[in-house]
């Protein structure tokens, strides 16, 4: 049994309230932990007409019921009135099922998705971005999680095999499986997946399986967002407002918002309308005051949008029939299933007002990275409570030999010698030699080591190590796994060129950053 107590100020407020017929917290859209709304039933509404009438005295509300003291502008005149106790049911993660979306080929995050899919792409110097939506689950009690992959998979398996198969992480009766994309009979089993959802229909065998019969909601998910959520948060709010679908929300901004599909919702936070990354005419349709949500005045002129951050809980029994009998063509959640059914059922948004961000691109990859070295960034890794687990790589200690770093981000095992390091991050295995000057730049770092015996015997060959070599000077940069760049090298792209195809030089410029491919070679001397 739960409780709450809903404050109006005067009566003309509670006019406000009775037209809207919702009511709003100073805390978020529909609140956080108790959604949805209250309707005035006629019993209540003949309440506060005899009260008022009456001048009844306030009474003092009881434990276990929903009460709201509603006053006139004459003082005397006041009413509490009580709504019919109600039982809320409590989400258990027991009964929750996680599907991680592997995504397609990566193409706006190339080069780096060339041998990786986008999830097993590295991020904060020693994660992989699969490693967020995975610690979410963890950290949200939800033991069981299917990723789904089909581009690049091998890196991605590797490091789910290596990091969630044991090392103490604890599923109890749940389960880490990665169902991958494989062909099977009949005419449409001869395909590979052909979006998002299409992707969770080819296995909707496994739902129907015995021992998942128990599973009431299933949560879908992106393996190529940055962000902490606690999910049980959300399917608890889908279970409150008895949702089909719930859609978890984010306000943005003018800049990128035609790269989500943005949303419309009405009082009661529900979703009217669903558009797909629309442009023009079609993106300032979509523009929405979103103080609603709970943003402040200022926040919400720099934010006018609400867009779906591509995390859904569905219903297991309205998920099935969705897929397999309502739109049994249909292959995409954003831009082909949602916005079908929000013209037919109950779809919820839900507002999440912490830090998110969408790795898309190669400017969003680089520029989340960068803001994590910031003093206080918006997104920390560092939380005892709910840590980011990944794969235990037993490194040593990071060596750092006469070396000045300002705002920067190092991670194991790396050897730094006389160089300097600014507002970049240095991934694992890295090898900073005498004189490199290193800013704004994000070096993924290397999966081996080269022994010291070994860089000697390259370097007298006039061969490049992995690593950086001496006097080398690199800004604006993003540094791909295992690549070897020589001594006396600039990299700064100083013509500003926005974007550049050069992989027989080993590299692309991409938003006028400059990206060395995996496994390059940067010969000594090179100017980029």
């Amino acid at each position: 049994m739960v409780s709450a107590c809903v404050p109006l100020k005067t009566n003309t407020h509670l006019a406000n309230s009775i037209k809207d017929n919702t009511f709003h917290q100073d805390d978020g859209f529909l609140g956080e932990r108790i959604k949805g709304s209250l309707s005035y039933s006629p019993w209540i509404v003949n309440q506060l007409a005899t009260s008022l009438r009456t001048q009844e005295k306030v009474k003092k509300a009881k434990p276990g019921v929903i009460s709201a003291v509603l006053t006139s502008n004459n003082a005397k005149e006041s009413l509490t009135f009580q709504v019919p106790s109600f039982l809320r049911r409590k989400a258990d993660p027991k009964n929750v099922v996680s599907i991680i979306l592997g995504g397609g080929p990566g193409i706006q995050l190339f080069p780096l998705t060339k041998r990786a899919a986008t999830p097993a792409v590295p991020i904060g110097g020693c994660y992989k971005l699969i490693d967020i939506p995975m610690s979410n689950c963890i950290n949200s009690g939800i033991n069981k999680i299917f990723v789904l992959t089909q581009f690049n998979s091998a890196s991605l398996n590797r490091h789910i095999a290596r990091t969630y198969f044991g090392n103490g992480v604890n599923f109890g009766d749940g389960c880490v499986e990665v169902l991958a994309a494989t062909q099977t009979p009949g005419e449409t089993g001869k395909k590979w997946f052909q979006g998002t959802a299409d992707a969770v229909r080819q296995f909707t065998w496994v739902f129907e399986d015995a021992k998942h019969t128990n599973i009431e909601n299933v949560l879908i998910l992106a393996g190529d967002h940055l962000y902490r959520m606690d999910y049980m948060d959300l399917v608890q709010s889908h279970i409150d407002r008895n949702a089909d679908i719930t859609v978890s929300c984010a306000a943005v901004g003018e800049s990128r918002a035609s790269d989500y599909g943005l949303v419309k919702v009405d009082s009661r936070g529900r979703i009217i309308q669903f558009s797909e990354k629309p442009k023009g005419a079609d993106l300032k349709a979509m523009q929405v005051d979103t103080s609603i949500l709970g943003l402040s005045p200022q926040d919400a002129l720099k934010s006018p949008y609400i867009a779906s951050m591509g995390v859904y809980v569905f219903k297991t029994d309205f998920l099935l029939k969705l897929l397999k009998w309502r739109y049994p063509t249909s292959n995409d959640f954003g831009s082909e299933i949602i916005p079908a059914a929000v013209r037919e059922h109950n779809v919820q948004a839900y507002f999440f007002g912490d830090y998110w961000e969408d790795i898309g691109t190669i400017k969003s990859f680089y520029d989340a990275n960068l803001a994590l070295t910031e003093e206080n960034p918006m997104f920390q890794f560092y939380d005892p409570k709910t840590p980011i687990y990944t794969s235990p790589r037993f490194l040593p200690p990071t060596k750092i030999d006469k070396c000045q770093i300002v705002d920067a981000i190092i991670s194991h095992g790396c050897f730094l010698r006389e160089c300097t390091v600014q507002h970049s991050i240095v991934g694992e295995r890295s090898r900073l030699d005498y004189g490199v000057e290193l800013q704004d730049t994000v070096m993924m770092g290397a999966d081996y080591y080269q022994t010291e015996s070994e860089i000697a015997s390259l370097l007298a060959e006039g061969k490049v190590p992995i690593g950086i070599g001496r006097n080398t000077k690199i800004r604006n940069c993003i540094i791909d796994k295992n690549a070897k760049i020589g001594k006396d090298v600039i990299i700064m792209n100083k013509d500003g060129v926005e974007e550049a195809d050069r992989p027989e030089d080993g590299f692309y410029i991409r938003s006028g950053i400059t990206i060395i491919m995996e496994k390059a070679t940067i010969e000594d001397g090179t100017i980029i």
